[in-house]
């Protein structure tokens, strides 16, 4: 059973022109992610790997492949504001695999999303995943088996 994704998550990649991610969007599709859209400002209208077309903002995505779900592998001067452009689009939850994000920054990102219904994982977190349906980032397959949990914390992995 999942929590946060699943076979039926939409996901958006913030971000998927940049060398993290590109990388990691590759690992997701290989893992069986629905990665349905990227967002690179600049680069609308391309495709990454001929497959996933990219959208000049979260909002164009979210409008036309319905993503409910957003990775986001931006630099940290720009963190903040991808994840308030994902909420404002309506994205549910989001997942900023970006650290060194300044503090201040992520107060107002706090008090803006108290208000929303967005779940937010991060910032400078691995990513989540639901083992044999979804991944957003870079679990290695050895913990990420079907049946089996497992919890990334502080570097050290437990079963749950």
């Amino acid at each position: 059973m999942s929590i946060l994704v699943d076979k039926s998550t939409k996901l958006v990649v913030q971000g998927i022109t940049g060398d993290e991610g590109s990388f990691h969007t590759q690992q997701m599709i290989e893992y069986g992610t629905k990665v349905i859209a990227g967002v690179t400002p600049g680069k609308g209208g391309t495709l990454f790997n001929n497959k996933v077309p990219i959208y000049n903002t979260v909002e164009a995505a979210v409008k036309e492949q319905k993503a409910n779900t957003s990775v986001i592998f931006v630099p940290p001067a720009f963190a903040a504001d991808a994840i308030l452009e994902a909420a404002s689009a309506g994205i549910k939850v989001i997942v900023c695999i970006t650290e060194g994000i300044p503090a201040r920054d992520m107060v107002r990102v706090y008090n803006s999303l108290r208000s929303k219904k967005v779940r937010l994982i991060g910032p400078n977190c691995p990513g989540i995943i639901s083992p044999g349906e979804a991944k957003n980032r870079n679990y290695a397959r050895l913990y990420s088996q079907e049946r089996e949990s497992r919890c990334c914390f502080q570097k050290r992995y437990i079963n749950v």
